[in-house]
């Protein structure tokens, strides 16, 4: 087993943290909060050059993301667009000058949207997901951004539909084999992806014509010979590049031709409904996946007994893996971003609750421990394993 150092990098409602291991994955050590108390929806870092983003904001401040070129040690801001703090800047300049605000430093995309709610890194590019739904690019590492148009002029823009916490666009997923390839999650319009480098993109939430998923009456589960718009998370499985695997509002779905079609592979859970999913850094037959009793049920662990559920044939069985886990009273919530796997071997896997704890495991999920708690409400987990 490598001894070398694994970063999780967490998002919460009072900012940044920073968990980390020096020691193979045995004891951990808590830093933070950064990003001066910001909601952090989403926080990434890259291996190779070593530097760390946290996107996040809301009405107040505007949207921005910190920057970090140590690990996450030292922040910088890049605000991107304005909040409530700068209309009452521009009123009163005792406060402006208490807050160090100056009319000429004025976001460049004014108040076009009101948070970060998530980053991805794609062949050398740094992406960002908005709240509304927009997609963002930066070719300096964060330091300037534009927007990719052509996403949010799809034709299909005009029936988008917000989610639980708005129209977001929550999740950005890369293939490292194709720099044209990218696929992209909203609530609660669906998964998208574009094969030209985001000249245009494709609505990919149609059915597998040998499903046999039938009808729902959720507005979010099958209807109308789609899966249904309010995807909660995606994921891409590495060594199969056409093979994606999805959580959402009603059920976990496997894609073997990269979205054109989904296969329900929700038997065997014991709830249709969850946020997280996550697959295997080198095995694309294994996921794991937390469910939740259901939406209107509370959004806790079936039965009150905490269980990360894992397949290893691709989602055509489950296994429960419980040991370590609360099994009594247990009334968490785990989030969309709120779990992560390492790719050291065996793999790593991390998640972490709204009520301020980290779960984590070294042996691919058979056990459990909890590394953090009493932390704010988490809101994602990354790893972040520096080269």
């Amino acid at each position: 087993m490598s001894a070398q150092p694994v970063h999780l990098l967490l998002g919460t409602t009072k900012g940044a943290f920073v968990v980390s291991s020096e020691d193979a994955r045995r004891d951990w050590r808590v830093r933070g909060p950064f990003c001066d108390g910001w909601t952090i929806n989403h926080a990434i870092g890259d291996p190779d050059s070593g530097m760390v983003w946290a996107g996040g904001g809301g009405e107040w401040t505007g949207a921005g993301i910190w920057r970090s070129g140590d690990g996450g040690h030292n922040w910088e801001l890049v605000r991107l667009t304005t909040g409530t703090m700068d209309a009452w800047a521009a009123d009163d300049p005792d406060f402006a000058q208490m807050i160090g605000w100056s009319e000429t430093e004025s976001p460049p995309m004014a108040d076009a949207f009101q948070q970060i709610w998530s980053l991805g890194l794609a062949n050398g590019r740094l992406l960002a997901g908005t709240k509304p739904a927009r997609l963002l690019e930066s070719a300096d590492a964060g330091e300037t951004w534009h927007e990719r148009e052509a996403l949010r002029n799809h034709p299909s823009a005009d029936t988008w539909s917000p989610g639980g916490a708005g129209l977001v666009l929550h999740t950005i997923v890369a293939d490292s084999s194709d720099s044209q390839a990218l696929w992209v999650g909203i609530s609660a319009a669906g998964v998208f992806a574009t094969e030209d480098g985001g000249a245009s993109w494709e609505r990919r939430n149609r059915l597998s014509n040998t499903s046999s998923c039938g009808g729902h009456d959720h507005p979010a589960g099958p209807r109308d010979g789609e899966t249904g718009h309010c995807v909660h998370n995606l994921v891409r499985a590495p060594g199969a590049a056409a093979r994606l695997y999805q959580q959402n509002h009603h059920g976990v779905w496997r894609s073997s031709d990269g979205g054109r079609s989904w296969d329900d592979v929700t038997d065997g859970l014991p709830s249709t409904f969850g946020f997280p999913i996550r697959v295997h850094p080198r095995d694309p037959g294994t996921i794991w996946t937390l469910p939740l009793n259901g939406d209107m049920q509370g959004r806790f662990p079936p039965d009150a007994a905490a269980a990360v559920w894992r397949s290893r044939d691709a989602g055509e069985t489950w296994a429960a893996c419980r040991t370590g886990l609360p099994q009594e009273a247990c009334f968490f919530t785990v989030l969309r971003q709120g779990m992560a796997v390492d790719t050291r071997d065996p793999a790593g896997v991390y998640f972490g609750t709204n009520s301020g704890s980290v779960f984590a495991s070294a042996d691919e999920g058979d056990t459990w421990s909890e590394i953090a708690r009493h932390l704010p409400t988490i809101l994602s987990v990354e790893v972040f394993e520096p080269a």
